[in-house]
């Protein structure tokens, strides 16, 4: 049905409600990439309206930190633009401060801890090897 796939890839250890909020964090930059997966809102029975949702499923992966740098990595090298997490960003409180700890790593010493991607399906799966799904 989707020529893309739109996948999160989320470090394995990390505790339930880091995987949660990084989960949140990185959908919405995929969402600000790519207006057009979202959908029209919603309207229940009684005509009340809900916001809209992506109009594409999510698959849920997760890595170890290695696989993640890997991942990070294959991301780059073929040109794919990513939401990236990284661990120092569960320290700070707002925007701003997301991206000046954000700044202080380069691909190669960054903590990663969440990444999110959307592309065409055969690409994602070949950025995504190693990952596994999300228990």
């Amino acid at each position: 049905m989707f020529d893309t796939k739109f996948a999160i890839v989320l470090q394995d250890d990390l505790p339930v409600w880091q995987k949660l909020n990084v989960t949140a964090f990185l959908t919405s930059g995929i969402v600000a990439q790519y207006a057009d997966i979202i959908g029209e809102p919603y309207r229940d029975r009684a005509g009340n309206i809900y916001n809209p949702l992506s109009i594409q499923p999510v698959i849920v992966l997760s890595a170890d930190r290695p696989t993640l740098s890997a991942i990070h990595q294959r991301a780059l090298e073929r040109g794919v633009t990513i939401s990236l997490y990284v661990d120092e960003m569960f320290s700070t409180g707002h925007d701003a401060a997301n991206r000046s700890v954000f700044a202080e790593f380069a691909p190669d010493d960054a903590k990663v801890v969440g990444i999110a991607l959307r592309a065409e399906k055969k690409l994602v799966d070949k950025i995504t090897k190693g990952a596994r799904m999300h228990p």
